[in-house]
């Protein structure tokens, strides 16, 4: 076992304080990377080691020369897809807990869809242009921007009057499937060759689950729908849907073994999925990270109480991860390989 411990690195955003607070529960430093604005919030926590500051999260590669060598592991999450950008990303010289490969599958829809389809799990239909439309429709952005930009649409005239505000960006125009938002946080473990579920949440998103609130003669014209997330709160699914949600994370995690090489998914990532009236799951993304809803289960949840008896984020089961390879000798599992 190499003497010194790894130390945990992140930027300060997204789930830095639940991946700082579990690297603590496992005896691991954490060194948080911020902007000025931020910095004197996370110095107000006795279990992050160290704050180094940055003009903007942009500028994170400046600092990696000063925490090279020094058995630092970076831990992505959903900042380091929205401010670094897919080539900052894949750039970094710093170990990095996970596949970068699989960064590309995270800002291609188109990606993700022919993962999906490997996978053989249920996905919405997708639309490839406009005058194809012939139903409800959500459009969606490339990358982690917590639902920023989305907008609904009901035909073709209604899809390219507001699609001109999107410029430039990408998108991918997707079947509005309607039923109950479900977001399945996994973990799986290249170690033990093991999948875990570790909580359940919902987001909740404005002003869409605001205008829910409204009587329905009061809806039609008011405002259009909006969804950018702001919140999250926890969800149980029904006991015999379990089985389900175990098949479908490991259909993923099998399918990416043969699309994302060398070393396919692994560590936590999250199906963000729709549950019909028939009890059909729909999977809309795959998030092949730590997500921000995981936050509200930092002492654990009751999904991680059935596999531990002892609290488990999970960012505290992505420290254990790290910890565990270092003990075998074996960190470079955990890391990314081109």
């Amino acid at each position: 076992m190499p003497k010194r411990k790894p130390a945990i690195v992140t930027l300060g955003s997204h789930s830095a304080l639940q991946i700082a607070k579990g690297a603590s529960q496992e005896g691991l430093d954490s060194i948080i990377i911020t902007t000025p604005k931020n910095a004197g919030m996370y110095r107000r926590f006795p279990f992050i080691t160290k704050v180094i500051e940055i003009p903007s999260f942009a500028d994170f590669p400046s600092v990696e020369k000063e925490l090279l060598g020094d058995h630092n592991v970076v831990i992505p999450h959903g900042s380091f897809v929205a401010y670094l950008g897919l080539e900052k990303n894949k750039d970094m010289k710093l170990p990095y807990f996970g596949n970068k490969h699989v960064l590309d599958f995270e800002f291609d829809r188109k990606k993700q869809l022919e993962w999906m389809d490997d996978a053989q799990i249920q996905s919405p239909k997708q639309f490839t242009d406009s005058a194809s439309v012939d139903r409800t429709v959500i459009v969606k952005t490339y990358g982690a921007n917590g639902g920023v930009g989305y907008f609904l649409a009901r035909n073709p005239d209604d899809f390219n009057s507001q699609v001109k505000q999107l410029g430039d960006q990408k998108y991918v125009v997707q079947q509005y499937v309607i039923g109950v938002p479900m977001y399945i946080h996994y973990f799986y473990s290249p170690l033990t060759d093991t999948l875990e579920i570790m909580s359940i949440d919902r987001r909740y998103e404005t002003n869409v689950d605001g205008i829910g609130r409204l009587p329905l003669q009061h809806q039609d014209g008011l405002i259009e729908p909006t969804y950018t997330v702001v919140g999250n709160s926890p969800l149980s699914v029904r006991e015999s849907l379990m089985p389900k949600l175990y098949e479908m994370g490991e259909q993923v995690v099998a399918s990416s073994r043969k699309l994302i090489s060398p070393q396919g998914l692994f560590g936590p990532f999250c199906l963000e999925t729709i549950i019909d009236e028939h009890q059909e799951f729909w999977v809309i993304e795959i998030s092949a990270r730590i997500v921000a809803g995981t936050n509200l289960f930092m002492n654990g949840s009751q999904y991680s109480d059935l596999l531990y008896d002892e609290p488990m984020s999970t960012g505290r089961r992505i420290a254990r991860e790290v910890k565990t390879a270092w003990q075998q000798g074996n960190l470079e599992t955990v890391l990314h390989h081109d």
